[in-house]
């Protein structure tokens, strides 16, 4: 793994319970899709860390293309030319119970994993209550993902894969780790921001970069449970995993389509493949 510059084993790793960040989730993080040994959406990525960390005052590289290179080395270093990239920036000092000990003010750590095999659909639990839109941090990515991961977990007690997410005002937010959208009548919608989900980097290329010939149009629009039951198709959108379709919502009937998902996955993986031919990996140092 990645540790403040240096490539390290984990096991090799020391950390103090003094940095605050560890201990209470005041941190900022992105997961990295790595194709042929390139970051896809790398200026997205930075750009969305740079501004939760200045949400949730954590100190954060300024300079994109140091990072970008500390995070090459790693990928590099692992052989990760097609993988996954998680990278985290975590505040060291602060609060109550700040440590003695020197350390600098964040510390970066980033390492890879193999890219995970999702399966090729997913059923979906609802909760109630799970995003608080009108929170001042709503959408900003943060370490701390307790509650996202009891909710994931729970989940997959019930035999399920993920859970839509719904706001104070009971409207569709998102999932734990994915944005959500539904196709209906030659349009394809996703919840705003403003209904408390993530600025997703795969929601981003869907909605600014993805101009399919067919005409078919992608936007942002207030949705409700009841119009992912109404919906042609719903489908969940992801860094890690790029579009899969929704084939079951507890307590909704689902109409389970997947041909506009399917057209828009040929689109997304020709705007990937037009983005690596532009960039090209550094050479090995």
């Amino acid at each position: 793994m990645l540790h403040n510059g240096e490539i390290r084993d984990a096991a090799d790793l020391s950390i103090s319970p003094g940095q605050t960040g560890f201990l209470t989730g005041w941190g900022v993080f992105s997961t990295i899709r790595v194709y042929d040994g390139v970051m896809f959406a790398w200026e997205r990525h930075f750009a969305r860390m740079t501004h939760d960390a200045q949400k949730m005052r954590v100190p954060f590289p300024a300079d994109a293309a140091w990072l970008e290179a500390q995070l090459y080395k790693l990928i590099q270093a692992n052989g990760a030319s097609n993988a996954t990239l998680r990278v985290n920036v975590v505040r060291n000092h602060g609060g109550l119970f700040q440590g003695h000990a020197p350390t600098p003010e964040f510390d970066l750590l980033a390492f890879t994993a193999n890219v995970y095999q999702w399966g090729d659909s997913v059923r979906l639990g609802v909760i109630p209550h799970g995003r608080h839109a009108a929170n001042e941090f709503a959408g900003v990515k943060y370490t701390s993902w307790a509650q996202n991961l009891t909710w994931y977990e729970r989940a997959h007690e019930q035999g399920l894969d993920e859970v839509v997410l719904l706001n104070e005002r009971g409207e569709v937010s998102e999932c734990t780790s994915a944005n959500i959208f539904v196709a209906q009548g030659g349009s394809v919608y996703t919840p705003p921001l403003t209904s408390g989900c993530l600025p997703g980097v795969t929601r981003a290329v869907l909605l600014e970069e993805i101009r399919p010939a067919s005409g078919l149009r992608v936007s942002e629009k207030t949705l409700f449970p009841a119009d992912l039951e109404s919906a042609e198709e719903v489908f969940i959108t992801s860094t890690t995993r790029e579009l899969l379709p929704v084939v079951e919502i507890q307590g909704l009937r689902m109409k389970g389509g997947r041909r506009v998902c399917d057209f828009l996955v040929t689109e997304l993986k020709q705007y990937v493949q037009a983005y690596l031919s532009s960039r090209r990996a550094p050479s090995p140092v």
